[in-house]
């Protein structure tokens, strides 16, 4: 019988396919926004956001910056390799409310996540959301996938009080679920935020290393996979 009862499940990457979703969104923006008027060259604008952005949700996850400095930074920055164009905050705020609603109206989802959520909702498991999402944000998102009635509860850093990898917010997702850390195991994508957060509140892990099929964990992980497909054959 598996020793497993409750499953924290990382939902950005893990479930939902942020990134492939923002790629979308990204183009979309770029084309409502007219931001042609000052990068001769998209791919200078994609790829100056995509430096940024995972930059900036690096620190964000360590707590050494703001929801709200995230927001405005990650589009500062590559708005500054424009030319002729003044990336003002209030412009920032404007783009990034328009990325967002094109990011959360997707509902695209990592391959064989909706087919793992069913099985594992008919093996008995009690499924929790993880995120270090923002909440106005991750809502939709789940809405669009067609994924929230998988989850008997929503844990996000915002309710949390600090993001993933902190323990506190591990403690207050055992505290909110009642799950005790010996029959729970997280399942998540990124080793430095969902990985050795769950080590470090004891709780068992499944890394997804949905990136880097070479990549070696530097501590040891519960159950590794590259595809979520493989998922059920351990569970």
């Amino acid at each position: 019988m598996n020793k497993y009862i409750d499953l924290f499940i990382d939902f950005d990457d893990t479930l939902y396919d942020t990134r492939g979703n923002s790629v979308i969104a990204l183009r979309e923006l770029f084309e409502d926004a007219h931001l042609s008027q000052y990068f001769s060259d998209p791919e200078v604008f994609y790829k100056a956001y995509w430096e940024a952005n995972v930059y900036l949700w690096s620190l964000y996850a360590k707590g050494e910056i703001s929801r709200d400095y995230l927001i405005v930074e990650r589009f500062r920055l590559p708005l500054s390799k424009g030319v002729g164009i003044d990336p003002t905050e209030k412009y920032c705020l404007e783009l990034s409310d328009r990325f967002l609603d094109f990011c959360s109206s997707k509902s695209g989802v990592v391959d064989g996540a909706r087919e793992l959520l069913v099985y594992l909702k008919e093996k008995g498991y009690r499924m929790h959301i993880c995120s270090n999402g923002f909440h106005e944000v991750q809502y939709k998102k789940l809405k669009s996938s067609g994924l929230e009635d998988f989850f008997n509860t929503i844990i996000l850093s915002e309710d949390a009080g600090a993001n993933k990898p902190s323990k506190v917010f591990f403690d207050y997702a055992l505290d909110k679920t009642k799950a005790n850390p010996s029959t729970t195991l997280m399942i998540g994508d990124n080793y430095g935020t969902d990985i050795e957060g769950a080590m470090n509140a004891g709780i068992d892990t499944l890394l997804f290393n949905r990136w880097d099929a070479s990549f070696v964990p530097p501590r040891p992980v519960t159950f590794l996979v590259n595809s979520l497909r493989e998922i059920p054959s351990l569970l």
